[in-house]
């Protein structure tokens, strides 16, 4: 309960109108702790017409994030206290000049000790803002990189599975270990082509035949 009045309190926090109370629901659902805290965010900027600053302030923020290695070991840190964490974000997102959402957000994970999800979070706020931008999230791994053409084939056929209005956000990964085929994520759909899965499927029939 206490977790969730803090989180009523970021998406709150611009505010004071009664009308305003309400979280705006986000276009899709995210689940476990990133999901709430991305919703609320969602929430707090939507209100204030700042859900694109907020975006460009967690997309640069998780660009030094993956780069700086001392910023990273200050957020990490278990040794270092709370309320030190969030004076010194609070100080860096007013010299950063990062939107008052992005700020809170930063200033509430490091008082409640949940500074470890900031690149979920981010991730998770990534997946809502595309999802209201009307774009469908999907990720395709394969045994090796796409060519060009292969990459156009694949996205001409996935826009069928998506509705007129929406647009496929198309990522690509690579796995040798799947051997061949594909690994395709669209949305909230998962399908296993690959030739690993073959493999281990008619391997498990056999076991179970001898």
């Amino acid at each position: 309960m206490a977790c969730a009045n803090k989180l009523g309190v970021l998406a709150r926090n611009i505010s004071s109108s009664s009308a305003l109370q309400q979280l705006v629901k986000p276009p899709i659902q995210v689940f476990g702790i990133e999901g709430r805290y991305a919703c609320a965010l969602f929430s707090a900027a939507s209100k204030t017409k700042a859900l694109d600053a907020v975006e460009k302030d967690l997309t640069n923020l998780q660009g030094q994030y993956k780069k700086d290695q001392k910023l990273r070991d200050f957020i990490l840190d278990p040794s270092i206290k709370r309320s030190l964490k969030a004076s010194a974000l609070k100080d860096v997102s007013s010299t950063i000049k990062f939107n008052a959402a992005t700020g809170f957000l930063l200033e509430l994970l490091a008082e409640n000790g949940r500074l470890k999800k900031l690149d979920s979070i981010i991730n998770a706020y990534k997946l809502i803002m595309s999802a209201h931008r009307g774009e469908v999230v999907c990720e395709v791994i394969t045994a090796k990189p796409l060519e060009g053409a292969q990459r156009k084939e694949l996205e001409a056929q996935l826009k069928k599975f998506v509705a007129s209005n929406e647009t496929i956000q198309l990522t690509s990964k690579v796995d040798p270990s799947i051997i061949g085929g594909m690994v395709v994520s669209i949305g909230d759909k998962y399908v296993d082509m690959s030739v690993a899965s073959k493999i281990k499927k008619y391997t498990d029939l056999i076991s179970v035949a001898v």
